[in-house]
Parts: structure tokens; sequence; C-alpha cells
């Protein structure tokens, strides 16, 4: 018998489920070939389900569902609200260009990216092996579906077999490292394996080689060198609609399940797995700040800009244990979470610039054709600038303080091994403000390239990247909020571990 709180548990996915399958038939008959019906009942259903996690997370209880499979809890449900709001600007952004390319012609695009958050809330809210590899497994089939979508397209085709073969390769670690960790615990719930690791009555060899396994799988997700080579292909070859739905909202999910296996399941492993992170972040921070330098692509570069992000974002997981002490836990686990929701704010800026400047028959997404775009349109140069100066971290924009907390979570362990890993992020994010102030350089000082094109935006869209823009330098005016808002999240999950 199903107690209430279970039911309670998963209301938000509950909804998604249905809505999405109801839009899908309620589209069967939308004659409009911008799908206008199916476009606002998905924007409905988003506001809604955040409003709903908005309210779970407020009111600041961890409950478990199911038989403690399934965790709400305040950062899950943040996480959750974030990535609702994340996948609304996403496809105000995408439908114009959607639209353009013809991916409009059955309401796909719209069902596949809510059953791809459905997959999202279901990695968020796992506490379970099981449930959060069928999430990830929901997300996933849900995003290489979107990379073919344009199915007369070879560039497109092509990045949706690489990030299928690559992603499946990246699964099936993922589910051999939790198989051999079940293996070893005797079980799948992450509160029941954390305490198996801590008695150290498992042998000690076995939960290293699952956990190989496991962190591989986690940085394919992320992005992470040296598994990474799916990211540029996929960025570059995606529709630049599906490329802000796999690059944008996910990043959360895959926060959301390193925190939960890495902390919630395997923190009495911490020394083996931060110094794996730590290799991770090395490399993630090297090769994309040192690629991006080359590229002439734009989407490309973000990819590579991508990596160097999650080099970060694995700065301040891997700080969160020092000599098996927990105290810096709560400051390093919030500044990544900061990270992350920062990151996506940033990445969902950029893309939605590139589609407002492409048009039909034409793809603006090369660096050169940004040239001259102050004279075409301020507001886009505007905007833009913004979100470079922040990737670069630079005040008073929020990526400086997304960076700064990161560092100051790495300094305040007071080991060298972690000053010196500071040291090299910063020398790092001044290799990469070389590409990120190329394109500011590029859009207010080279002449625009002929013949010059008229630059229309729907409304709704225009509306949404001012505001877009605007939180990016308020929130790294005014960080206090958010930055509260993922210390508390994060200090209940500390709390609760083990129990």
């Amino acid at each position: 018998m199903i107690d209430k709180l279970s039911w309670i548990a998963v209301y938000p996915e509950i909804i998604l489920a249905v809505m999405a399958c109801v839009i899908l038939l309620v589209d069967l008959g939308v004659k409009s070939p911008m799908r206008t019906v199916t476009y606002v009942l998905t924007l409905i259903t988003l506001a809604v389900v955040a409003a709903l996690e908005a309210a779970y997370a407020t009111g600041g209880q961890t409950f478990y569902g199911f038989g403690k499979m399934v965790v709400v809890d305040p950062m899950g449900s943040w996480l959750k609200c974030f990535s609702c709001i994340a996948l609304m600007v996403s496809l105000v952004y995408g439908r114009p260009y959607a639209f353009d390319r013809d991916m409009l012609r059955g309401g796909e695009f719209f069902t596949l990216s809510l059953f791809a958050l459905l997959g999202m809330f279901v990695m968020i809210s796992g506490h379970n092996f099981l449930v959060i590899y069928m999430g990830l497994e929901l997300l996933t089939l849900s995003s290489y579906a979107l990379v073919a979508l344009r199915r007369d397209n070879a560039t497109a085709t092509e990045a949706a077999m690489k990030y299928f073969v690559l992603g499946a390769l990246a699964s099936g670690f993922l589910l051999y490292g939790l198989s051999m960790l079940y293996g070893a615990t005797g079980s799948l719930d992450l509160n029941e394996v954390f305490n198996a690791i801590a008695s150290r009555q498992v042998k000690h060899q076995v939960l290293v080689f699952g956990l190989v396994f496991i962190v591989a799988g986690l940085a394919f997700k992320l992005g992470a060198v040296p598994f990474h080579m799916w990211l540029p292909d996929v960025y570059q070859g995606a529709p630049t609609a599906v490329t802000l739905l796999i690059g944008g909202a996910p990043q959360l999910a895959a926060f959301a399940i390193c925190l939960r296996l890495l902390v919630e399941g395997l923190l009495p492993l911490a020394f083996d797995w931060q110094q794996m992170l730590a290799v991770m972040a090395i490399g993630s921070l090297l090769v994309g700040n040192l690629a991006a330098i080359a590229q002439s692509n734009l989407k490309r570069m973000l990819a590579f800009s991508t990596i160097s992000q999650m080099g970060f974002l694995l700065l301040g997981m891997l700080s969160g244990v020092v000599n098996g002490n927990q105290l810096n836990a709560e400051s390093a686990y919030s500044a990544a979470m900061f990270y992350a929701i920062t990151y996506v704010l940033t990445t969902l800026a950029a893309f939605g610039i590139i589609m407002l400047l492409a048009r039909a028959g034409h793809e603006s997404e090369e660096i050169s054709d940004l040239a001259g775009l102050n004279q075409r349109s301020p507001l886009y140069a505007g905007v833009m600038a913004i979100v470079m100066l922040s990737l670069a971290g630079l005040p008073p924009l929020v990526g400086f303080y997304a960076k700064l907390s990161v560092l100051q979570a790495l300094i305040s362990s007071q080991q060298t091994s972690y000053l010196v890993l500071a040291v090299f992020a910063v020398m790092m994010s001044l290799v990469g403000a070389f590409y990120y102030l190329r394109i500011i350089k590029v859009m207010y000082f080279d002449a625009a390239q002929s013949p010059v094109h008229a630059i229309t935006a729907p409304a709704d869209a225009r509306f949404v990247l001012s505001i877009n823009g605007a939180l990016i330098l308020l929130l790294g005016i005014l960080p206090g909020g958010l930055m509260t808002l993922c210390a508390q999240s994060i200090s209940s999950i500390v709390k609760t571990l083990g129990s």
C-alpha cells in the first residue's frame, strides 16, 4: 500500500508526465505552423510545475517516498524549479529558430523537451541507484531524439550518432559501477550504501573499482576531460535550439546526481573520488581554455568553454572533505551549486543570441557573424558582452562571484594542494579571458559583413533576453540571496547524511 506522502513526493512528476501525454495528443489537432497552442500549453505546464517545486522548496522539509526510493528536499526542489524555468526560456528562444528549420512540423520538439525534463526530475529526486539510472536514461534517450530531429540534415544526424554511441558507453560505465557497489554493499539505497561503506566491513578495493566507473559515467554527463570529446561535436552539429536544450537545464540534473551519488552515497570514499575529480578538473581547465582559443565556430568555442567551466564546478565538489573532516562541506557544495545555476543562466543568454541572430537558411554561428553587431542591435551586443564578461569571471557580474565562491572554498580548506589548484584555476581563467574578450572586440570594433540583414525577433524572445541579461548583472551585484538559498539547501543534505 502506497502512503499519501509518496504521492505528494511525486506530484510534480505526475503532472509533468500527464501533461506531456496530453500535449502530444492535443498537438495532433493543431493547424498553426508555429504550434501556438502546443507552445502555450507547454509553457503553462512548466510554470505550474515550477511554482509547485518552489512551494516544496520554501517549505524546507525533507521527506521520502516509495520506500526511500524518492527524496524531496530543498536542494532537489530548487534545482527542479530552476530546470523548469531554464526549459521555458530555451523554448521561448528556440521556437522561431525551430520554425525556420521545419522542426515544428509535429509537436515532438515540445513533448520530447517535457520528457527530457521528466528524466531530469527523476534524476534529481532519485535516492536509489535504479531510480537515478532510470531518470538518466529517460533524459538521454529524449536528448538523442532531439539532436536528430532534423532528419534531412546530415550534420545533425552525425551529431546524434556520435552522441548516442558515446552516451551509451558512458551509461554502461555508470551502470557497471553501480552494479559493483550493489554487489559490495548489498543495497541500492543511498543511505544504506553510505552506512555500509562507513562501517568499513566492505573490501576497499571493490568499492574503488566500482567508484572509478561511476566517476567516468558522471564525467561524461558533465563533459569533463577526458570524457569530453562528444561535447564540441554535438554542440556544433545539433540545431542550436537543441544545443541549448542539452546544454542548459541538464547541467543542473548532472550536478544533482553527482551530489546524490558522491556525497549522499559515497562520502566515506571522498578521499578516493576527490583525487579523480582533481585530475579531471585540471584537465578540463587546461584543455577547455586552450582548445577554445583556436575555434572560429561560436558554438564549438562555447562547448570548450563549457568544459573549462565544468572544471571550476569540479573544484567546488572536490574541496568538501579535508582529511576526513566535513566542516568545509557546506561551503564547498553550495559554491558548486551556485556555480551550476549561474552557469546555466549565462548559457541560456549566449545560445539565445545565436538563435535570434540566425534566419531561415543561415546559421549565425561563426564568430565572424557577430562582426558589427553593436551597429545592428545594441541590445543583443550588450547582452552578449555581459555574457562573455560573466563567463570570463569579471566583476561585477555573476560569473565573478561564482568563481570567487569556489576559490574561497578551496582556500578555506587550508590544504597546500588545494591552494595550488586555486592558483592554477585563476591562471586558466586569465587564458580564457582572451577568447571571451575576442567576441566583444568582434562585436564592437570589426566592420559588419556585407550584406547586412535586419535582425528580427518576436517580442517575447526580446523581453526574456533582456531579463536574462539583467539577471546576470543583478545577481553579480547582489548574489547574497541565491548564495543563501544554495547554502541552506546543501545544509539540509549534510545534516541528514547516513540517516
